[in-house]
């Protein structure tokens, strides 16, 4: 590949990782990037795997240690969405996705309104309406398995989830859906890597630039929290649904 190439895929993993750092939605712009690059579809899509693994990993690291998200205790949940994503990824291919092509972007434009709209959304934890067990054991599966399967607004989802069933603040909800998304990306490049072949020098490449943005964006998010997260959240869910439309049309 042409060092143009490489440094334009390069510059659009730290933009990814940076956005995707504080709300989710960094594959809307590494995996354009890569198919206009030239690459094809499913390898495409196995190497935009391996830089998320390293931005939602740096990401999820630098809300740890600022006490955010204790790891341990989520332990459980990462290790569900880590199969969870490798199953989706296994499905690959396999699964009819146009029904749900169709229903994507009236869901995201419904998480964009509802994160615009509703008032009171700060990083003041609320009321929980679902035991962790429970959030574990059918919330998280599912949209891990989603972004093993197909990845767009996946982070968006574990956002809803975390605020709405989970009870948590926005900042606080960020940093946990960055360590699932995480597992979930790694559970689905462990499948790519055997049946997609991922450009590896190339997602590498990206996957340093994607750390880098990752460190700034949960850097910015943490020192600005909901104030930053909640217009973004809404910008990239937006955009995502657009973008899903556009493709239908």
């Amino acid at each position: 590949m042409e060092f143009e190439l490489i440094a334009f895929l390069v510059g659009a993993a730290f933009l990814g990782g940076f956005i995707d750092s504080i709300a989710g939605g960094g594959g809307l712009i590494t995996l354009p990037a890569l198919l206009i690059a030239g690459v094809d579809p499913f390898v495409a899509l196995s190497t935009n795997k391996v830089q998320g693994v390293f931005g939602s990993g740096a990401a999820a690291v630098s809300y740890a240690r600022a006490g955010h998200v204790d790891l341990r205790r989520q332990g459980k949940a990462a290790l569900v969405a880590l199969f969870a994503g490798g199953c989706g990824a296994a499905l690959a291919g396999w699964i009819p996705t146009d029904a749900l092509r169709i229903i994507l972007p009236v869901v995201l434009i419904g998480i964009a309104l509802f994160f615009a709209l509703k008032p009171g959304l700060s990083d003041t934890d609320r009321v929980q309406r679902a035991t962790p067990a429970a959030f574990i054991a059918f919330f998280v599966p599912v949209i891990a398995g989603y972004d093993g399967l197909i990845g767009p607004g996946t982070g968006s989802f574990f956002m809803m989830g975390f605020v709405m069933l989970a009870g948590y603040g926005v900042l606080k909800a960020t940093a946990h859906t960055k360590l699932l998304n995480f597992a979930s990306n790694l559970g689905s490049l462990a499948v790519f890597a055997v049946i997609g072949a991922p450009l590896w020098g190339v997602g590498l490449a990206m996957g340093a630039a994607a750390m880098l943005g990752a460190r700034l964006g949960s850097a910015l998010a943490m020192r600005i929290g909901a104030r930053v997260i909640k217009p973004l959240l809404v910008v990239t869910s937006t955009a995502m649904a657009a973008r899903l439309i556009w493709q239908l049309i």
